[in-house]
C-alpha cells in the first residue's frame, strides 16, 4: 500500500476528488506535527528576513501546500488543540477562556469523534506522541495521596488513540514524568519549580529536585510541582521524535504492517523553557530562541528521513501547524536580533488579532497533492483538519461530529480549486471573539472595547479600523458570527448543543436571544 506507484495514485485520487471516497487500499498514513507557540515567522519558507533557517519546514513547503492564511482555532494552547482534535470550537464547552492545567476532567467528552477514534473506526493504527493538555484524571487529588501503581484515566487511550507516549500539559503546570500507556514509567514522586535559564527570558525545569513540596519553597520561593527524579525540560523533543520513530517502525515492520496509521506528534518547542540541546548552541542569529527552533526544524527532518528510508514517503500526508503565535518574548527578538516571530502580523499569543492565531501551515503528501510548492491564500483553519482528512479517507462524519470543519480536501486534489471556506471564528485568550469571511475580519466587542473592522487583504497587520465607512459588512459578518455560536455549528446541518448557556464574551448577543435560539438544540443534544 505504502510504496505503491505514486502517478497511479495521483490518477486515482484525481478520479475519486469527484465522488464521496477513495478505496480503502489507497488511504495514506497520516502525521500532525504540532508546534507550540511557533510564530507565523518562525519558518525561513514564510519569513525571507528570518534570522534562522528552517530547511525540513522549507522542504514540507517545496514539496506540498503552504496555506499562507492557515489558523490555529484559538490563540491558546488548550483551545487549539481541542479544535484540532474534534473539527469543534472549544468555547463550545466549558472553557471559555485561557487554558487547563495538567490534571482536570479531560475536555474532550466521552463519544465526542475526533480525529483518531474516525481513523481507527477506518482500520487506522493511532498513536499520540508529546504533550496533551487537554486533561488527565490521575490517580489520587494531591501529592498526599496518589497512588502511580493505578492507572491515569479520562486521557488519550480513551479519545481514540492506541498508544500514547508524553507529557500531561506545558511543563510549568506540574506533574512532569514520561508517561507511556496509562502508567508514568517513573512516577512523579520528587518536587521542583521553575530555575534561571541561561540561554533565554523564561526558566529551567531540571534537576536537582526536592522531596517535598515545602523543601522547594525554601531553596527556590515557590511552592514546589510534582516531577519525576529522571524528568528533564530539554529531553523532551528528542523523547518524542525517538519514540514516534520507533512507532512507527514498529508498526510499518511488524504483523499489522498492511493497516495505515495515524501519528499526532505535538511538540513543546518552542514554547517556554526554552532550553536547546547543547549541540544547537550558537546556531543562527536570533539566541536560544532561535537555536530552540533550529532544533524543533532538526526533529521535523528525522521524522521526514525515516518515512523517505522505510519506503513510506509517498503515501503519507504530513500536515505541519503549529497551536497558536508567538510567545510574548517576540517583542524582545525585534530588539535585540531583528527577527520578527509574527512576521508582519498584528500582536502574538492570546491575541485575537492575526499574530494570535495565524501561524505555519504546510500540507506535504506526494502520492496525493498535485502541483506541489504551490500557495494558497485563502482562510483554512486546524478546525478543518477533521472533515478533510475524513474526505481524503473516505469516512463519513455523522451530523454532530465536526460542527465547524470544513474540509479543504479539493484543494489538495485540483490546484485550481475555487474552494472559499465558511465564515472562521478567531478567539482570544481572554475570550474576546473575531469573524473572518474572505478578506474581512470583524472584532467583535469585548467589555469596553468597541467592535473593530479591517480588510485584510489592504491591511493584513491590521492597522487601520474600517468599520465606520463600512457598516454594511460589519453587521453582515456579526450576524453570521451570531448564527455560528447560536446554531452550534459553522456547517450545514441540524443545530447542535453549546455546552453551556449564555456567558458574558458574547457580548453583542443577549441572554434572551441566546436562550430563546438554543433551548431546541440543548433539548435534542440532552435526549441523544
Amino acid at each position: 500500500m505504502n510504496t505503491m506507484n505514486a502517478r497511479t495514485v495521483r490518477l486515482a485520487l484525481i478520479l475519486f476528488s469527484l465522488v464521496p471516497a477513495i478505496a480503502h487500499a489507497e488511504r495514506p498514513n497520516v502525521i500532525i506535527i504540532y508546534t507550540d507557540d511557533q510564530g507565523f515567522g518562525d519558518a525561513s519558507c514564510l519569513n525571507p528576513d528570518a534570522k534562522f533557517q528552517t530547511p525540513n519546514l522549507d522542504r514540507l513547503a517545496k514539496q506540498g501546500i503552504t496555506f499562507t492564511n492557515g489558523h490555529s482555532s484559538d490563540s491558546v494552547c488548550t483551545p487549539s488543540r481541542y479544535g484540532l482534535l474534534t473539527g469543534r470550537y472549544s468555547w463550545r464547552t466549558t472553557l471559555k477562556k485561557g487554558v487547563m492545567g495538567a490534571e482536570g476532567k479531560c475536555l474532550i467528552d466521552d463519544g465526542r469523534t475526533t480525529i483518531a477514534s474516525l481513523l481507527k473506526e477506518q482500520g487506522y493504527a493511532t498513536a499520540m506522541v508529546g504533550k496533551w493538555h487537554l486533561g488527565m484524571d490521575f490517580p489520587g487529588t494531591n501529592p498526599n495521596n496518589r497512588d502511580w501503581t493505578q492507572p491515569v484515566r479520562d486521557m488519550p487511550l480513551d479519545k481514540g488513540f492506541d498508544y500514547f507516549f508524553g507529557v500531561p500539559a506545558s511543563l510549568n503546570y506540574g506533574v512532569l514524568a514520561w508517561f507511556e500507556g496509562r502508567h508514568a514509567k517513573v512516577p512523579p514522586t520528587v518536587f521542583t519549580a521553575k530555575k534561571p535559564n541561561d540561554r533565554h527570558v523564561d526558566y529551567r525545569i531540571m534537576p536537582p529536585y526536592q522531596t517535598t513540596p515545602e523543601a522547594t519553597k525554601r531553596e527556590l520561593g515557590k511552592q514546589g510541582m510534582e516531577v519525576a527524579p529522571d524528568f528533564i525540560d530539554n529531553e523532551c523533543l528528542t523523547r518524542f521524535t525517538d519514540t514516534a520513530i520507533k512507532w512507527m517502525g514498529d508498526h510499518t515492520t511488524g504483523p499489522k504492517s498492511d493497516k495505515p496509521f495515524f501519528l499526532y506528534l505535538p511538540l513543546t518547542s518552542p514554547h517556554y523553557p526554552v532550553c536547546p540541546l547543547p549541540e544547537f548552541h550558537g546556531k543562527g542569529q536570533c539566541g536560544g530562541y532561535g537555536e530552540f527552533v533550529i532544533e524543533t526544524d532538526y526533529h521535523v527532518g528525522r521524522i521526514m528521513d525515516h518515512l523517505k528510508s522505510s519506503g513510506i514517503d509517498e503515501n503519507t500526508l504530513v500536515v505541519f501547524t503549529s497551536d497558536n503565535g508567538p510567545e510574548n518574548s517576540w517583542k524582545q527578538r525585534i530588539d535585540d536580533f531583528g527577527h520578527h516571530s509574527n512576521l508582519i502580523y498584528r500582536d502574538g499569543k492570546r491575541s485575537v488579532y492575526e499574530g494570535g492565531h495565524r501561524v505555519p501551515f504546510f500540507v506535504r503528501w506526494p502520492a496525493g497533492i498535485l502541483d506541489p510548492g504551490r500557495k494558497w491564500t485563502r482562510p483554512v483553519g486546524q478546525i478543518d483538519l477533521l472533515a478533510t482528512i475524513a474526505d481524503v479517507v473516505g469516512a463519513e462524519l455523522d451530523s454532530a461530529d465536526g460542527v465547524d470543519s470544513h474540509s479543504f480536501a479539493t484543494v489538495l486534489f485540483n490546484p485550481t480549486s475555487d474552494r472559499s471556506r465558511l465564515p472562521l471564528i478567531n478567539h482570544a485568550a481572554n475570550g474576546r471573539f473575531a469573524i473572518t469571511e474572505g478578506d474581512w475580519k470583524l472584532v467583535l466587542p469585548h467589555g469596553r472595547l468597541k467592535a473593530e473592522l479591517y480588510d485584510l487583504k489592504s491591511d493584513p497587520g491590521e492597522s487601520s479600523d474600517v468599520l465606520g465607512s463600512h457598516q454594511d459588512i460589519a453587521d453582515d459578518l456579526q450576524a453570521k458570527a451570531t448564527d455560528i455560536v447560536l446554531n452550534g455549528r459553522t456547517t450545514p446541518g441540524a443545530n447542535q448543543p453549546n455546552d453551556t448557556g449564555h456567558w458574558s464574551d458574547l457580548q453583542w448577543i443577549s441572554v434572551d436571544q441566546y436562550e430563546q435560539s438554543t433551548t431546541e438544540s440543548i433539548g435534542r443534544g440532552k435526549s441523544r
